[in-house]
C-alpha cells in the first residue's frame, strides 16, 4: 500500500507521501511537502493539491493524518483552523481505500522512537528508566501533550490527551494579574491560553500594561517580540521571561502528573525559535518550582527536541503499526 502520513497544524501542515517497496515489506518516502494551512479552505483541497504536486496519477491506498484537537471518533472539528474533518467522508470525496486520523501529539510521541541524539538537547542530564512512562508535550500555535506506556515487549502505546486545556493556575502575583486580565477577556483560561504561540500576543499587551507602556495597535507576534526585545525593549523582554516562566511551570506539571522518568519530550515550534532562553537556569527554574515534590522534576530526563520533521515522523511510523495495515 502506498500511503500519505500528515501532521496537519494550525499554521503548516506537513505531508509525505510513502511508496511501498515490495509486497510485504517497508516503505519508502517518495515526496514531501510543507504548506501553509490557511492557503487551504479545507483538508481535502490540501491533500489534492499534494497529490497534484507529487505527480501521482492516482490517488493513495492509505492516508494518516495527526490533527490538533479532541476526536470524535474519526470525526473532529480542529481547535487553530476552521476545518471539520471526517475520515469517511474524505474517504469517499478523495477516493482513498482508508483514511484515519490521530490526535497531533500522539503522532508526536510514535515520533520520538525515530530521534537520534542529533535531534535533542537535553535540558536536565538525568538518566532515563528503561520502559519507564514517557511524556511529550509542547507549545507551538496551541499546546498538546500526550504521553507513552510500555507494554510487555517493551514497544510503546501512545495515548493522546487535551492537557493543554485544563485551567491555568498562576504561581506568583504577577500571573494571578495575568489570569484576571485574561478571564476577563476570555472567560475560561486554559494553560493554552499562557503557553503558546498565539498567547505571545497576549503577554506581550499585558506586559506592555505592567511596565507602564502603551499595548501597539497592531498584533505583535513571536518573532516581532525577539525582535523588540533583542533592541533592548522592557515590555517584550518582561513578555519573553513571563513566557519562560509559564513554560517551565507547565514543563514541571507535566512531570508531576505523569513522572515520565522514561524522558520527558518538549516539541513544538516555538521552543526552537527561543533556544537559548529554553535552555536557561530560568525554565529549568521554574520548572522545579513545586515545593515538597521539587525532587520528582529534578529527576526527570527532560529533553528539547530541534528537528522540525518530529510530526510527520510520527505519523509515518503509525502508518506502519498494526492498527493501521490492511491484509
Amino acid at each position: 500500500m502506498d500511503w500519505i502520513a500528515g501532521d496537519i497544524g494550525g499554521t503548516k501542515s506537513w505531508l509525505a507521501w510513502l511508496a511501498q517497496t515490495s509486497a510485504g515489506g517497508g516503505r519508502q518516502l517518495r515526496f514531501e511537502q510543507v504548506y501553509a494551512s490557511a492557503d487551504f479552505e479545507s483538508a481535502d483541497s490540501l491533500i489534492r493539491q499534494f497529490i497534484a504536486d507529487a505527480g501521482a496519477s492516482r490517488p493513495p491506498d492509505g492516508l494518516l493524518l495527526a490533527l490538533p484537537g479532541a476526536l470524535d471518533g474519526q470525526r473532529t472539528r480542529l481547535t487553530n483552523l476552521d476545518w471539520v474533518m471526517d475520515a469517511a467522508v474524505m474517504q469517499q470525496s478523495l477516493g482513498v481505500a482508508m483514511v484515519r486520523f490521530i490526535n497531533d501529539f500522539q503522532a508526536a510521541a510514535a515520533g520520538v522512537a525515530t530521534l537520534t541524539d542529533a535531534d535533542v538537547i537535553a535540558l536536565n542530564p538525568q538518566t532515563a528508566v528503561s520502559g519507564g512512562v514517557r511524556a511529550i508535550t509542547g507549545a507551538g500555535t496551541g499546546l498538546g501533550m500526550a504521553f507513552m506506556v510500555a507494554a510487555a515487549d517493551g514497544r510503546y502505546q501512545s495515548l493522546a490527551t487535551e492537557a493543554g486545556h485544563v485551567d491555568f493556575a498562576p504561581a506568583n502575583a504577577l500571573q494571578g494579574r495575568l489570569l484576571d486580565r485574561l478571564r476577563d477577556e476570555f472567560g475560561h483560561v486554559s494553560w493554552e491560553r499562557v503557553v503558546s504561540g498565539s498567547a505571545l500576543k497576549d503577554l506581550y499587551r499585558f506586559c506592555c500594561v505592567e511596565q507602564g507602556c502603551m499595548p501597539p495597535d497592531e498584533e505583535v507576534d513571536g518573532a516581532a517580540l525577539a525582535v523588540r526585545a533583542a533592541a533592548g525593549e522592557r515590555a517584550a523582554t518582561a513578555a519573553l521571561d513571563l513566557f519562560i516562566d509559564l513554560y517551565g511551570a507547565w514543563v514541571g506539571n507535566v512531570a508531576m502528573m505523569l513522572q515520565p522518568f522514561g524522558g520527558l519530550y518538549i516539541a513544538g515550534g516555538v521552543a526552537t525559535h527561543m533556544l537559548a532562553r529554553m535552555q536557561s537556569p530560568r525554565f529549568m527554574a521554574a520548572a522545579t518550582d513545586k515545593g515538597r515534590m521539587r525532587g520528582v522534576v529534578e529527576r526527570t530526563p527532560i529533553f528539547l527536541i530541534t528537528t522540525p520533521r518530529l510530526g510527520v515522523q510520527g505519523a509515518m511510523a503509525q502508518t506502519q503499526a498494526d492498527a493501521f495495515t490492511v491484509s
